[in-house]
């Protein structure tokens, strides 16, 4: 045998190997070799990306945001959330003590305080800010919108105020008047017991006794969530009123209720009696707080953000684009599937590497922003459908890269060959559908921005939750970065709006080819 035929046929094994991994594909079919072998090459398409304005975002989420921070380039974004909160199944007050059935165990059917507590354990921005957050009662059950442009004036009476108004706040994020003491305390198990909190005390008839007497008379109303929001309580609307700079990462709302009850001997079921001077014989009772329902997951949580208008100026610029969350800008690429289906349609892809390089930026700002840790490469035809379905990357039409800021201050997608083929052998199908779907409302104009769709693919900060068990770490989960963060990244038209050229990024394509 030949030297030269032997190289040829190891070369061709070797991308025979290669071309069976799940992130290549093969473009032409029906190929013979020659007598010559196998050669692979490498090739490059140009890559055009602008800035596009994200109206709003999907956002199941069970984290609150809640307050104001203005960045020097970006301006203003303000966070607001709007929660209903869970009822357990056949929900039931504590009873009055009984002492004939040695029953029950509070001292009257009474609560001797009611509080709305909103919890958080993170915040972004500044600690020791001076801030102010309000909370209103809703009038109108919420919808299952889990988009952060929902109108929290739709479900409360915003025209009237004071008369949703559950109450105001002074708060910082970093609570001073805390001592160390008490905010590294511990119980048993090592557990802090200190947690972070903006704390509104409510009128305890109206939230606390008027519910006691209406679970008596009409039990059914706390049967479950449902019922509960749909006769007693439809929820909250949390909003920061006073302040700039901090945003608080809020883990769950809960309403607490105060009850005085007697202390009873575990095993008689009877009250303990005083010891104290001047108490002697009376029966010992004690106060303690008990939350009784709280926001959860069970329920619906919707998340506001808005956005200052100069993240529009900023999306117009061509000379580069911008990523930023959260529901701020995404970064939109138009991959070329016609130029190399043109140019490489008998040729097998092996590899396709697409590389967002953000540019090195300094801020004297103390709460600058950084560059989002995760990003999500996705088709623009399946954005709305990727989120609300509880989608996962599936590294054919969706990818997941996390950021190079150690070397390179990179986004690198190593291999996207197989959205490459996807959509190359998919396109006449697909498009053949959406006019059989859009019948005689297809126009010429529906036409062209179909083919634009199709080719487009968006770069959005993500983050993304892990299983560790197991030793393994396998993605559970997925969704849009509701954090502060943005990277100005390069790239742009080919042609920027003077008419000079400007620098798209750069598709590198890794493909084999039979020598003619």
């Amino acid at each position: 045998m030949k030297v030269k035929y032997l190289g040829a046929l190891l070369l061709a094994a070797t991308f025979t190997f290669f071309g069976c991994d799940d992130n290549t594909g093969t473009l032409g079919i029906g190929m013979l070799p020659g007598s010559d072998g196998i050669s692979a090459h490498t090739t490059t398409f140009d890559v055009t990306t602008r800035s596009v304005v994200a109206d709003s975002v999907f956002a199941k989420t069970s984290t609150g945001y809640v307050g104001r921070f203005t960045d020097p380039q970006f301006g203003y974004y303000e966070a607001s959330f709007l929660t209903e909160l869970n009822c357990i199944d056949d929900f039931s007050f504590p009873e009055k003590y009984d002492f004939d059935k040695k029953t029950g165990i509070l001292t009257d059917d009474t609560v001797a305080g009611v509080r709305l507590v909103v919890f958080y354990s993170t915040w972004f921005g500044d600690s020791l800010n001076a801030c102010r957050m309000s909370a209103y009662e809703l009038d109108k059950k919420l919808e299952r919108n889990r988009y952060t442009n929902i109108k929290p004036t739709d479900y409360y009476d915003w025209l009237n105020p004071i008369k949703s108004l559950l109450g105001r706040r002074a708060y910082t994020a970093y609570d001073t008047s805390v001592t160390d003491e008490e905010r590294n305390e511990t119980d048993s198990n090592g557990n802090k017991t200190y947690y972070p909190s903006v704390i509104f005390t409510l009128d305890k008839d109206k939230f606390g006794n008027d519910w006691i007497d209406l679970c008596q008379s009409h039990p059914e109303y706390f049967k479950n969530s449902d019922a509960f929001i749909e006769n007693v309580f439809k929820g909250v609307y949390i909003k920061s009123d006073y302040g700039d700079g901090t945003v608080l990462y809020v883990d769950r709302v809960d309403l607490q209720m105060k009850y005085q009850y007697y202390v009873l001997n575990d095993t008689t079921k009877v009250p303990y009696k005083r010891k104290q001077e001047g108490f002697e014989g009376q029966d010992s009772t004690a106060y303690r707080w008990q939350t009784e329902f709280a926001s959860t997951k069970e329920v619906i949580q919707a998340n506001q953000f808005l956005n200052s208008d100069k993240i529009a100026e900023l999306a117009k610029i061509e000379d580069w684009t911008y990523i930023k969350s959260p529901a701020g800008i995404f970064t939109e690429a138009i991959l070329p599937y016609d130029e190399i289906y043109e140019k490489l349609s008998n040729d097998t892809l092996n590899a396709v590497k697409l590389t967002f390089t953000n540019y090195n930026e300094k801020s004297d700002y103390e709460f600058s922003m950084s560059a989002p840790s995760e990003v999500l490469l996705l088709r623009k035809v399946d954005f709305k459908s990727f989120f609300e379905e509880n989608k996962l990357p599936d590294n054919v039409t969706s990818f997941t890269v996390a950021h190079n800021n150690v070397t390179t201050n990179q986004y690198t997608f190593n291999n996207i060959a197989r959205l490459v083929t996807t959509c190359i052998k998919g396109k006449d199908a697909a498009k053949k559908k959406a006019k059989e779907e859009a019948g005689s409302a297809w126009t010429d104009e529906k036409d062209k921005q179909w083919e634009e769709d199709w080719k487009t693919v968006y770069l959005i900060p993500v983050t993304i939750s892990y299983d560790t068990s197991n030793n393994t770490k396998t993605m559970t989960g997925i969704q849009n970065d509701l954090r502060p963060g943005y990277a100005k990244l390069k790239g742009g038209p080919a042609k920027a709006s003077n008419g000079e050229l400007n620098n798209p990024l750069k598709l590198e394509v890794t493909y084999t080819t039979f020598n003619k």
